[in-house]
């Protein structure tokens, strides 16, 4: 089963029983942070109703993830990290995911891996026993999860990109690319790459200024990244404006 909530994207339209609850629980809270968190709280309690539903909980694994930070103007919060939807900083980047496998994920534990949206099909897979297609770029997280070693998922280069068509952003792209504790990233295509060492500055306040092994390397990672995803059209073609209603 795979459960995907427009909530809480905008609109951020709760039920208003659930809206009223939160502003007389938080008092001064805004209007806007109370609208998101009553909208997540009505997630939470959707999602209580799949899990109450399910007969066999002890063969059945759960995963509750999201794809991206949250929007700060409509009241998303996330601190300690920088940033939000839509930019690379770690607010952007970094989101909650939670997994429940009784009897081989042992509760109450965390993982600190460093891990993509794109590992969780191999890691169902290696799971259940199951093969992973070929080209499958994504890479198991379950002996992580496990407690297990996980030193090559830690050591491996991943890379972040947005490119979006519509008058917002008309092609143009920007990226972030990540080795170890080392990240080079920018938020618009036109601003300078910056470096950061995750492991010593998280909070991304201060970029290294300095043309070291470590930037030319990344630089030289992403500059081949670009070339090879320039072979595949990540849009359709774009209408005739001539020719549409």
């Amino acid at each position: 089963l795979f459960l995907s909530y427009n909530a809480p994207h905008t609109p951020i339209q709760p039920p208003n029983d659930w809206y009223e609850k939160v502003k007389q629980r938080e008092e001064g809270i805004d209007n806007a942070r109370a609208k998101l968190v009553a909208l997540i709280e009505h997630m939470d309690y959707g999602i209580g109703k799949v899990l109450k539903a399910i007969p066999e909980k002890s063969n059945t694994i759960i995963v509750f993830t999201s794809d991206n930070g949250g929007q700060a103007n409509v009241g998303a919060r996330n601190d300690p990290w920088k940033g939000e939807k839509q930019q690379m900083w770690e607010g952007g980047l970094r989101v909650p995911a939670c997994v429940v496998w009784p009897e081989h994920i042992k509760a109450d534990t965390s993982y600190d891996g460093v891990s993509m949206t794109m590992d969780w099909l191999p890691t169902l897979a290696e799971a259940a026993g199951a093969a992973v297609p070929e080209g499958i770029e994504g890479q198991s997280l379950l002996s992580g999860i496990q407690g297990k070693n996980d030193e090559v998922i830690d050591s491996r280069t991943l890379i972040w990109v947005r490119r979006e068509g519509g008058g917002m952003y008309r092609g143009q792209d920007y990226y972030a690319v990540r080795q170890g504790p080392w990240k080079l990233l920018q938020n618009k295509s036109t601003e300078p790459f910056q470096l950061y060492n995750l492991a010593e500055d998280p909070g991304e306040t201060s970029p290294i200024d300095s043309n070291n092994k470590v930037r030319r390397t990344l630089e030289q990672i992403l500059r081949e990244h670009v070339r090879n995803a320039g072979f595949v059209p990540w849009q359709g073609r774009v209408p005739d404006p001539e020719k549409v209603e």
